[in-house]
C-alpha cells in the first residue's frame, strides 16, 4: 500500500500529540483556584510547582534530545507520551505540595521530549524548503491544546472534578500511540507506505541528510558548542521563552486574581488568544516557505524572526498602556501570541539548518532547556514582582522580545549547515 502525502500524516500526528502534551500541561493552572482550597495550597505554592515542572522539563529537553538522537524518533515518542500521560493519571492521588510536585516533575521531563523529537522528526520527513511550515503545524498544536484546553478542562472539571478530570486527559495519551505505530513504521528512506515522488522530494531536499552515513554518530556536545552560531540559538531561546510561558502558567491566574473569574470564567476566556498563537504557528512557516522561493534561508529566517519579534514588542506595549478590560486584555494577549508563534517556528528550525540529523535532537533539546531555566528565573520573579501589578513582568516581557532577534542577527551571521 502506498499512501500519498506520508509526511503531512506524520507531522499530523505530532501535531495531534503536541495538542495532548497541551491539555495535560494546562490543566493545572485553569483547575488551580479549586485545587489550591482542596489542598490547602498558596500561590507561592503555585510558583514553586510550576518551578517544579520547568527545572524537570528543562533537564528533559536535553536528556529526551541525547535519547531521540540514539533510538529514533519512532520509538522516543512513545516513550515520551507514555510518561507523561502516567504522569497525568498520577495527579488523581495529588493529596499536597510534595505529592503535586512529584507529579508535575514527572510530567515535566517526559513532555519535555514533544519538542526536540518534533524538530528531529521534521529534519527527517521534510525538505529544508518545507521546514518552517512544517515546524509551524507542530507548534500549531500547542496553540490548538490550549484553546481546547480551557473550555474542555472547565466543563470536565464541572462535571467530574479536578481529580477525574486528570485521569480522563490522562488516556487520551495512551490512545495516541496506536495511530503513530501504525503509521510510522520507518523513516522515509525505508517506509513500505511512501511514494517514490514523495521519497525523492523529502531525499532531495535533504542535502546534510544525503551526505551522512546511517551508522555515523552524532557530534560530541562539546563540539557543537564549539559553534559561535549555535550559541545564537541558545540566546534566541532563553530570551524569547518566558513570553510563551507566562501567560500559559499566569494567565490563569491573572484572570482570577485581577477580575475574580472562577474555573469556568477562566475557561471561557482564556482559549482566545490561543487562536492567535495558532494563525501564528501557520502564517510564520508559510510565510518563511513562500520568502523562500525568491530569497536565500538565511534571508528569510531572519526576516520572519525579526517580524515575529517586532509584533511582541508592539502588542505588549499596547497591553501595559490600554489593556484595562478582560476583553482588552485577551485581545492584546492574542497578538503577543500570534508573534511569538510567528518567529519561535523559525528559531526552532535552526537546529535543523544548522547541523546534522544526528546532531539536530541534542542541540534542539540544549536549546529547550536554556529556555526552561530562563522561565524558571522568570517564575521565581512573578510573585515577587506582581504584588501591586503584572506591569513590571509585562515590561521584562517586551524587553525580551528584541533581545532574542538581536542574538540571531549578532552571532549568526549566515544560516547554513556548520558541518562539512
Amino acid at each position: 500500500m502506498k499512501l500519498k502525502g506520508l509526511r503531512w500524516w506524520i507531522i499530523g500526528l505530532v501535531c495531534l500529540a503536541t495538542i495532548i502534551n497541551y491539555i495535560d500541561r494546562s490543566a493545572l493552572g485553569i483547575m488551580w483556584p479549586e485545587m489550591k482550597k482542596d489542598l490547602g495550597l498558596t500561590e507561592e505554592d503555585y510558583a514553586w510547582i510550576i518551578n517544579i515542572f520547568t527545572i524537570t522539563y528543562s533537564a528533559g529537553k536535553f536528556i529526551s534530545g541525547k535519547i531521540y538522537d540514539k533510538v529514533g524518533t519512532k520509538i522516543g515518542f512513545v516513550l515520551s507520551i507514555f510518561f507523561w500521560s502516567l504522569a497525568s493519571l498520577l495527579h488523581f492521588f495529588a493529596r499536597g505540595l510534595v505529592s503535586l510536585g512529584i507529579y508535575r516533575g514527572i510530567l515535566g521531563v517526559s513532555e519535555a521530549g514533544n519538542w526536540p523529537g518534533a524538530v528531529k522528526n521534521n529534519a527527517e520527513w521534510f525538505p529544508i524548503k518545507e521546514r518552517a511550515i512544517a515546524q509551524g503545524i507542530f507548534n500549531a498544536g500547542a496553540a490548538i491544546g490550549s484553546i481546547v484546553a480551557a473550555p474542555t478542562i472547565a466543563e470536565l472539571f464541572e462535571g467530574y472534578g479536578w481529580r477525574w478530570t486528570f485521569i480522563i486527559i490522562g488516556v487520551l495519551g495512551f490512545l495516541w500511540i496506536i495511530p503513530w505505530l501504525i503509521f510510522n513504521k520507518a523513516q522515509p528512506k525505508k517506509h513500505p507506505w511512501i511514494t517514490k515522488e514523495e521519497k525523492l522530494l523529502i531525499t532531495s531536499g535533504q542535502p546534510e541528510l544525503n551526505q551522512e552515513d546511517d551508522n555515523q554518530k552524532g557530534l560530541p556536545l562539546s563540539k557543537i558548542l564549539g559553534f559561535k552560531e549555535v550559541w545564537g540559538v541558545l540566546a534566541s531561546r532563553f530570551f524569547i521563552e518566558p513570553i510563551w510561558w507566562l501567560f500559559v502558567f499566569w494567565m490563569p491566574i491573572y484572570l482570577n486574581k485581577e477580575y475574580g473569574f472562577n474555573v469556568k470564567e477562566i475557561g471561557y476566556y482564556a482559549w482566545f488568544p490561543y487562536v492567535g498563537a495558532a494563525i501564528g504557528s501557520i502564517v510564520g512557516g508559510w510565510y518563511a516557505q513562500r520568502l523562500m522561493k525568491s530569497k536565500t534561508v538565511d534571508s528569510a529566517r531572519k526576516k520572519v524572526i525579526a517580524i515575529g519579534c517586532a509584533i511582541i514588542f508592539v502588542a505588549i506595549i499596547g497591553a501595559i498602556l490600554f489593556a484595562d478590560t478582560p476583553e482588552k486584555f485577551v485581545s492584546f494577549v492574542f497578538v503577543v501570541l500570534f508573534g511569538f508563534q510567528f518567529s519561535i517556528s523559525n528559531i526552532q528550525t535552526l537546529s535543523s539548518d544548522l547541523l546534522k540529523s544526528k546532531s539536530v535532537g541534542s542541540l534542539a533539546g540544549l536549546a529547550g532547556t536554556i529556555g526552561a531555566i530562563s522561565v524558571v528565573i522568570m517564575n521565581y520573579l512573578i510573585p515577587k514582582i506582581t504584588t501591586v501589578s503584572y506591569t513590571p513582568a509585562f515590561v521584562i516581557l517586551a524587553v525580551l522580545a528584541p533581545l532574542a532577534a538581536l542574538s540571531i542577527f549578532v552571532l549568526i551571521k549566515e544560516i547554513k549547515p556548520l558541518e562539512k
